[in-house]
């Protein structure tokens, strides 16, 4: 087992790393940028080094930076999150040209994947079903003809890259020029790959992804699925396990599908293949694969008691699969809510400033993976994600209102962020139906207006700045602390109710 790990990364993620290292006994190396110097992360880990100003291509990017932090630190292997260089080839390839560990999957597979137009072609090859389209097309005129071979609407993607960039849905032929010149413009921003694929769109489908692990041994997993629908801009903000729509036998199928792709492109350590479902055929189509631990981990941990981060380590140190994994199945249900520093009342937009108070939920089935603490400035350089509260119960809907109740008790006072969207969310009908689709945020939520704010809010927000210029330090709030005299929340005799209130 290695002694010594280096976090290529920062944030909650960081943190949560540093947690399983703790527990394996394995010590940490954290990096910071000159906008993290005061970062959770840095304070919890044994070693923690400097690697360059605040924006990322200039230090959290920078992989000689990296490479060199981890030979100097003494680390014998490095992980690298995800966001970041977590599924960069390049880093992969460094990292063991320097004589180091990378704790993911082969640079090869990475490389394979990262690719949507080579991944489909190998994922069709190797059986997996994957949504009608076309993986190169040379010209617009190509373009066109191909969306009308496979029939409108149509779904253009860059070739290259993730996170909903490079993405339109197209409806007419008459938008699918001006559809495909902004795709292009955004994959060359973000990814500088401008190729772009069409693939037949898939109205009101639902998101489910497999969880799978692989050693080095032959031993593949597929660790059941995750259902991602409710997203926004493409990219998720609740997520849930299991999937309220799978019939059974899709279940069986879909996870039999998903060892079938990571066996064709020999994959090890911990991914994700990502599905769309039709829920009423139950008819579903290879979408990605995620070389790297999802942001959404934690349900699946959750349900099976398994902590993924640990057999990602056990498993790049060389670890089998033990036999008693490939038996588990999952108990209950767990619901994740990603907690932003962003406005959902002006399209999302990220917010930034200093947290003036902090309080995070406890209890009966809760789990919170953060990485900030009151006084901690929010900065604009980085994903604005603050927490991802995870609620885990019996059923489906004692996890809902688990996660409910934790989010009425979650404050991170002084800027907008997106627990009062989240709540709104998890108590839409819909929702609790599980009736979302992929696009339901858009058609049905939006657009949305915020709850009027609370006089103790302000009340509270006002106390909290006041405090932030004296001299004492800010303070950070418990939910146990909340009970205490010393509490703003005990002074002003009022407690967060989480949005729009409810009849008692």
């Amino acid at each position: 087992m290695f002694r010594k790990i280096l976090i290529a990364n920062r944030g909650e993620i960081a943190v949560r790393i540093l947690r399983a290292c703790r527990e394996m006994g394995i010590a940490t190396v954290a990096v910071y940028s000159e906008a993290d110097e005061q970062a959770p992360h840095v304070h919890l880990a044994d070693e923690a080094y400097p690697i360059g100003p605040a924006p990322a291509t200039e230090s959290y990017l920078n992989i000689p930076k990296l490479i060199e932090v981890a030979r100097k630190s003494g680390a014998e292997a490095v992980h690298p999150g995800y966001g970041f260089l977590a599924e960069n080839p390049a880093f992969a390839r460094a990292v063991q040209e320097a004589g180091l560990t990378f704790i993911g999957p082969p640079p090869e597979a990475m490389a394979l994947m990262g690719d949507k137009a080579q991944a489909r072609q190998r994922m069709a090859a190797a059986g997996v079903p994957v949504v009608p389209g076309v993986s190169q097309v040379a010209s617009d005129e190509d373009l066109a003809r191909a969306a009308e071979r496979i029939g409108y609407p149509v779904l253009l993607k860059a070739a290259a890259g993730g996170g909903g960039k490079g993405m339109r849905v197209v409806w007419k032929p008459k938008d699918i020029k001006d559809a495909a010149d902004a795709a292009r413009r955004e994959a060359a921003s973000a990814f500088g790959d401008d190729r772009l694929i069409v693939e037949k769109y898939v109205p009101k489908a639902h998101h489910v992804e497999v969880q799978v692990l692989a050693d080095a041994h032959g031993r593949v997993l597929a660790l059941y699925e995750r259902e991602c629908s409710v997203q926004r801009r493409y990219q998720k903000i609740i997520e849930e396990t299991p999937s309220p729509v799978l019939a059974p036998e899709t279940r069986q199928a879909l996870l039999q599908a998903a060892v079938q792709a990571a066996r064709a492109v020999g994959y090890t350590n911990a991914g994700t293949v990502e599905f769309i479902l039709d829920p009423e055929t139950q008819h579903f189509y290879f979408l990605e694969m995620n070389t790297r631990l999802q942001v959404e981990h934690p349900i699946t941990e959750m349900v099976l008691d398994v902590d993924l981060v640990q057999w990602q380590i056990r498993v790049a140190a060389g670890e089998p699969l033990p036999a008693w994994m490939a038996e588990r199945t999952p108990r209950g249900h767990a619901i994740e809510a990603r907690v932003y520093a962003e406005d959902p009342a002006q399209d999302f937009f990220p917010t930034s400033g200093p947290l003036l108070a902090v309080a995070e939920p406890q209890g009966p089935g809760i789990r919170v993976d953060s990485g900030v603490i009151a006084g901690m400035e929010i900065t604009p350089y980085y994903d604005p994600l603050l927490a991802k509260i995870i609620a885990h119960g019996e059923d489906r809907e004692q996890a809902r209102q688990r996660l409910i109740a934790a989010l009425r008790q979650t404050v991170y006072l002084g800027l907008p962020t997106n627990v009062p969207f989240l709540l709104d969310v998890l108590r839409h009908p819909d929702f609790v139906a599980g009736r979302v689709h992929t696009r339901w945020v858009e058609e049905v939520v939006l657009p949305w207006e915020p709850p009027p704010p609370e006089p103790w809010a302000v009340a509270a927000a006002a106390w909290a700045l006041q405090r932030k210029h004296a001299p004492a330090q800010p303070v950070s709030i418990s939910d146990r602390a909340s009970t205490g005299q010393n509490s703003p929340w005990q002074r002003l005799r009022l407690w967060y109710p989480g949005g729009r209130s409810e009849p008692s």
